[in-house]
């Protein structure tokens, strides 16, 4: 299972409906447990940096590495062989700070572009099920 940890408030209406619709389709091991933080208790929550050795910590930000599909396919499928929890973090309106940034195992960025919550929870919901598809060889990934 992976954990996608957000800074602010839950899904409702279009997000929630899009998200959902590509969760539908996901199997373990990529299927999705969300969870919401008031962004203010997210980054105090970060500041502890509650995960262990076992989990691989995927921080989206603008300031991260841009990679193809197939390459981020590679990077979660990798980590479950290496028996690994992967988490995703998503941040409020502010992002994070560079103290998270440095403590994550890969800062991901999805474009030189910022994007609303919603939509980046989206993003990740959607490259989640085509990381998941590329990994088995599906049909809905065209490369």
């Amino acid at each position: 299972m992976i954990r996608v940890i957000c800074g602010g408030k839950k899904n409702t209406g279009w997000g929630a409906d899009a998200c959902g619709e590509y969760e539908k389709r996901l199997r373990k091991p990529y299927d999705l447990k969300w969870e919401f933080i008031e962004e203010n208790k997210l980054l105090k929550k970060l500041s502890d940096w509650p995960f262990s050795a076992h989990d691989f910590v995927i921080c989206c930000d603008e300031r991260g590495k841009n990679i193809s599909s197939d390459e981020f396919s590679l990077l979660i499928s990798g980590e479950f062989l290496n028996s690994k929890n992967v988490v995703f973090l998503v941040g409020g309106a502010y992002g994070f700070d560079e103290r998270v940034r440095e403590k994550a195992d890969f800062v991901w960025s999805f474009s030189g572009l910022v994007f609303p919550h919603e939509l980046a929870r989206l993003i990740v919901t959607e490259q989640i099920y085509r990381a998941q598809e590329i990994a088995k060889g599906g049909r809905y990934h065209h490369a």
